[in-house]
């Protein structure tokens, strides 16, 4: 007699059907090799770089779509700011996880108050790139408990009463939700300011986020 393990299933056109007995392990050793760079954000830090990221404003860490989107402003003012880094995972079986497991390792941030000048958020959507604009007038954007998940940032910082190397639980400049895991590296300051900020982005929320003169449109440039 022959043991069906010596056998490989047939789909109905004969092709043999490949094994995937092994994918729950390969998914772990993915997340193993993630976590383990969760220091990452500290070379941001160092390089005098601020990005503005956070827990969701209700508190909710909702699956990001894999999809990076360009945020910039010529002028971010915020009073309340922390940082440290992250994991986001997309939704299960989406096709924008490629070889990453479907995690992306971030920099989050929080803002508890905040002013932009001239924001401009930008998605490519393959071909064109849905366009937001707004506060290019005498008001600016504002928003409060401001969280951004972003992988680049580029920008001149400059950062009040500033504490580098905190454990991110320990924070409390930024508010519960300024608040990370156990052991990670972070930083805070009473207050942030970034010139000519560019960044890009998997996530953004706000507990209140007004936006004066708010324009949306398709663009064949992003920001």
């Amino acid at each position: 007699m022959t043991s069906s393990a010596e056998h490989s299933p047939e789909r109905p056109d004969g092709a043999a059907v490949p094994d995937v007995s092994d994918a729950p392990a390969r998914r772990g050793r993915v997340r193993a090799r993630r976590a383990s760079v969760m220091a990452v954000p500290a070379t941001l830090v160092a390089a005098g770089l601020a990005v503005m990221t956070a827990e969701g404003a209700l508190g909710v860490q909702f699956a990001i779509s894999g999809m990076p989107f360009t945020v910039t402003a010529t002028d971010l003012k915020g009073t309340g700011f922390a940082q440290f880094g992250d994991l986001r995972e997309m939704a299960e079986g989406s096709p924008n996880a490629g070889d990453t497991g479907g995690q992306v390792l971030v920099v989050k941030s929080v803002i508890k108050d905040a002013t932009l000048t001239k924001l401009c958020q930008s998605v490519d959507l393959g071909g064109t790139n849905l366009l937001i604009k707004a506060g290019g007038g005498a008001k600016k954007v504002r928003a409060t408990d401001l969280t951004t998940d972003s992988t680049e940032l580029s920008g001149d910082a400059a950062f009040k009463n500033i504490e580098i190397g905190n454990d991110a639980s320990k924070l409390n400049k930024a508010g519960p939700l300024g608040k990370g895991p156990i052991g990670v590296f972070s930083q805070q300051s009473d207050t942030v300011r970034i010139k000519n900020l560019r960044q890009t982005n998997y996530a953004t929320t706000a507990g209140v986020f007004k936006l004066p003169g708010l324009k949306l449109s398709f663009s064949e440039k992003g920001c």
